[in-house]
């Protein structure tokens, strides 16, 4: 048994049929497509190397445990592989595809990830879209599940067999025993880490009124007026994706400053812009709240599943049309969050159940993503490999994210950089974001228009 980490647990506390909380990428691979054995074979033999794959989550009784890992005695790998063919089908019928197939939660009584082969594609292409729960991973553990899973050089070397048996299913006094002595653990660690903090009263003070202050400013923080991308949502989804070259993001980089996050952050500030002024909507002198995780996963940490997060609140400035003011506004003010400890706050507050009992912080947990109004949008920036991977002997040619929605977020852009290229997947509420092609095409001007605007400073 492994117990969550509060993290974790939360992605599990907040999911109802509303807010489905499973996270994917929809890959695209040249053709002709293999048989669909030779698939199941290929990911068979992968799958040993990540025993998360072949484990369920156990809720304990009472609710006041956290839930744990434990191996799904009955895991067939068959149950989790699916077949599809979309012959003679358009882009927009994929993008549907992938909408729907992430719709609906991931059965819980076994191991929650899935994994559709679809053929038929244009152009003699083929796709593998993933689908895993986000109680399991976080962007960046995707991103290196994926690379796990797929080969670096095309027909590697499978991986040697292993057998593999799974541990019995605890009973539920064991179970309640491991909850306790993990708690009694937990605490311990904790008191240890507030001993330390009292051997240095000044800096841990110091450190402590910055944070508060970091809340007061996400949570008491004004409101805007209200837009069509935050109200109810709906239970179906929609999905767009687009491309963008990383050599373009470079340029803009090394000629008008910043990082790649910022460019990023300000093409989508653009496509926003864009997307609004589409809908009728004002955006002279405003901004729009974006959530932007960021990892606080340790080099060591790679290739381990899990979350390890925490977040800012990212101001867009919609109202401003240049593209360099755009992006300067931007870049100016990522660094302020830097300077600030909006990580820290947005940490302590996303591991609550470390110190409350979980059915507590299951409670909060709900209550901020159903009650909050700050937050317009969530981006996420997810590094990849810059080399290609493989499925046998098909390289893979490009990888779009599949990001959830839910509370009160109509619209939510992942990216993932790949090789060469910056890879968008946009998520919306199919019943008010229908157009969500607006905001695509928005993103891509937004990145030319930079790009002119570089060269022709």
């Amino acid at each position: 048994m492994e117990r969550l980490s509060s993290l974790d647990a939360v992605f599990l506390a907040i999911e109802d049929q509303h807010n489905q909380m499973s996270i994917g990428t929809a890959a695209i691979f040249d053709g002709p497509a293999p048989p669909f054995e030779a698939v199941c074979e290929f990911l068979a033999t992968r799958i040993r190397m990540v025993p998360r794959c072949r484990q369920r989550v156990r809720e304990p009784s009472g609710m006041f445990g956290r839930p744990v890992w434990i191996d799904d005695a009955r895991f067939d790998l068959r149950d989790h592989i699916h077949h599809l063919s979309l012959a003679d089908q358009s882009e927009a019928d994929f993008d549907d595809t992938v909408a729907e197939l992430m719709r609906p939660p991931l059965d819980r009584s076994r191991a929650l990830w899935d994994v559709w082969f679809i053929d038929g594609l244009a152009a003699n292409r083929w796709a593998i879209v993933a689908k895993v729960h986000h109680c399991m991973v976080d962007g960046i553990a995707g991103s290196d599940l994926l690379s796990a899973i797929l080969d670096r050089a095309p027909d590697a070397d499978a991986p040697a067999p292993a057998t593999w048996t799974p541990t019995p299913e605890p009973s539920d006094r064991a179970l309640a025993w491991f909850s306790v002595t993990t708690a009694a653990r937990s605490l311990l660690a904790r008191v240890r880490g507030a001993s330390a903090l009292l051997g240095h009263p000044g800096r841990s003070w110091k450190r402590a009124i910055g944070i508060i202050t970091a809340a007061k400013r996400l949570w008491y923080r004004q409101r805007h007026a209200p837009t069509s991308l935050t109200g109810p949502i709906g239970t179906r989804r929609c999905w767009v994706h687009t491309a963008v070259s990383f050599d373009d993001i470079s340029e803009i980089r090394n000629t008008l400053g910043g990082t790649v996050n910022d460019v990023v952050l300000a093409a989508v500030s653009s496509g926003f812009r864009e997307f609004l002024i589409e809908r009728g909507e004002p955006v002279e002198r405003r901004t729009i709240t974006a959530m932007v995780p960021v990892s606080l996963r340790r080099p060591t940490e790679h290739g381990q599943t899990g979350n390890r997060v925490a977040n800012v609140h990212a101001l867009l400035p919609v109202g401003t049309a240049d593209p360099r003011s755009t992006l300067q506004t931007v870049h100016d003010h990522l660094e302020e969050l830097k300077r600030s400890h909006e990580v820290e706050a947005t940490g302590l507050l996303l591991r609550i159940g470390d110190f409350v009992p979980r059915v507590l912080a299951d409670r909060v947990a709900r209550a901020i993503l159903h009650r909050q109004r700050n937050v317009e949008t969530v981006i996420t920036n997810i590094p990849g490999p810059r080399s290609p991977l493989h499925l046998g002997d098909h390289r893979m040619i490009a990888a779009y994210p599949v990001a959830p929605i839910g509370g009160w977020v109509r619209i939510t852009i992942a990216i993932w950089s790949y090789c060469d290229h910056l890879y968008v997947g946009i998520t919306g509420d199919r019943d008010t974001t229908p157009d969500l092609d607006h905001l695509e095409r928005g993103i891509t001007r937004g990145v030319a228009d930079l790009l002119e605007a570089a060269r022709t400073r």
